[in-house]
């Protein structure tokens, strides 16, 4: 680890705001959903920025973008970084990019420095983290690690009945490369954090090593539609009351858990939504995250009784269905002490985390030892036009992550 080895901040800065400019909003955001024309712009620049530092850029068929460096011994398998480019609808302009281009400014660093490495490194842009646009999320990927085929990748559709095949076609990114199938001698994610908790104890790196299982659950209450009016209250068989009651129970859930626990109730129907009849329908849906897959189980089955007790409390029926299971993650233990070393030995201050959100990386971790780097984010905020992070935040991060680079690298 060559401590000497700093990355130029000022130049990452400017290359996130000149990068905030494909897609800016009016609020401070931006808005490159993926494989729309300004997520092509994007891309098309940071492929300009990757040739211009001397990189060989190669695409694969879900149109993944690599950036490579050579090593002194090319054949080694590479050091990845990297994250992803696409945003949400009015979002803000580092989640993700900022992986991105910390990844880039460490190849341009090592340029200026002439610090040969004796692995080639790879920077990726990854197509569609977001899943904003085509759904699901972190397919690219996804399919890259082997969780979902090419041609599922492939066929995944917008909201126009666009597919991801089709939109690749139309940008010019349908990469003639194969997805995945080279060894990774080892990857790191650097990101925002995406909540609050460095900022608000005032730390600088987080050390992440895991993420979060995820449980989703699609849940409906059958009452009975009536007149708001006519309808006594104790006649009544309101699919709204029960939602409200199960609402609470699922708050009590996750709270329940501590601080690693996560529930929420994020997306309901009320039918037939009118102001004056009683609701006999409601459809929502409940999510619960928490790193330990034995507490989600049990939240399984404390969400089943808690529905099966509030419907027949009241009268209603009720069915609850599981529609998506993603089992926690921990990274690379090797990988993630890398991380904690190099921000011990640059002097930040740091602390272990689990990442509460879904990232690329967790993907990758299936096939490559793997680990992630978080810095903070003002007030916690993102996927939101107001997200912002400090220039020495951005730049903390990128060194950490060119030291941890280079442990792995061999310079």
């Amino acid at each position: 680890m060559s401590l000497q080895a700093r990355v130029n901040g000022e130049r990452l800065w400017a290359s996130l705001m000149e990068m905030a400019e494909i897609g800016a909003t009016a609020k401070g955001g931006v808005t490159r959903l993926a494989l729309s024309d300004e997520d092509r712009r994007g891309r098309d620049l940071f492929v300009a920025w990757a040739e211009a530092a001397g990189c060989t850029v190669r695409v694969d068929a879900m149109g993944n973008i690599f950036a490579r460096r050579a090593g002194r011994n090319d054949q080694l398998a590479p050091v990845l970084t990297g994250s992803h480019s696409d945003s949400q609808p009015a979002g803000g302009k580092f989640d993700g990019i900022y992986g991105v281009l910390a990844g880039l400014e460490v190849l341009r660093t090592l340029n200026d420095l002439g610090i040969e490495t004796e692995r080639p490194i790879e920077v990726v842009d990854w197509t569609n983290e977001e899943g904003s646009r085509f759904a699901p999320a972190m397919i690219a990927s996804g399919v890259y690690a082997g969780v979902f085929d090419l041609e599922y990748g492939l066929s995944r559709v917008d909201a126009e009945g666009v597919s991801i095949g089709e939109a690749l076609q139309r940008i010019g990114y349908a990469g003639p490369h194969p997805v995945g199938g080279q060894a990774v001698h080892a990857a790191f994610e650097l990101h925002i954090e995406q909540g609050p908790i460095l900022e608000a104890e005032g730390l600088t790196i987080g050390v992440v090593g895991g993420a979060q299982g995820q449980r989703w659950y699609e849940v409906e209450l059958l009452g009975r539609s009536a007149h708001a009016g006519t309808t006594p209250m104790d006649h009544r068989l309101d699919a709204v009351l029960g939602f409200a009651r199960v609402v609470e129970a699922v708050n009590r859930l996750g709270l329940e858990q501590g601080a690693e626990g996560r529930a929420t109730v994020g997306m309901a129907n009320i039918f037939p939504n009118s102001r004056n009849v009683v609701p006999g329908r409601v459809f929502f849906s409940v999510e619960f995250r928490h790193p330990d897959e034995a507490v989600l189980a049990r939240q399984d089955q404390q969400l089943r009784e808690a529905v099966a007790q509030v419907a027949e409390g009241i009268g209603l029926q009720h069915s609850v269905k599981q529609i998506f299971q993603y089992a926690p993650i921990a990274f690379d233990s090797d990988c993630v002490e890398v991380v904690r070393a190099a921000s011990a030995a640059l002097g930040y201050s740091h602390r272990p985390m689990i990442s509460g959100a879904g990232h690329d990386a967790c993907y990758l971790s299936r096939v490559a030892p793997t680990a992630m780097i978080f810095v903070p984010c003002v007030d916690g905020l993102s996927h939101n036009e107001a997200e912002e992070i400090h220039p020495q935040w951005a730049t903390a991060g990128a060194d950490v992550l060119l030291q941890s680079i280079l442990a792995k690298a061999g310079a």
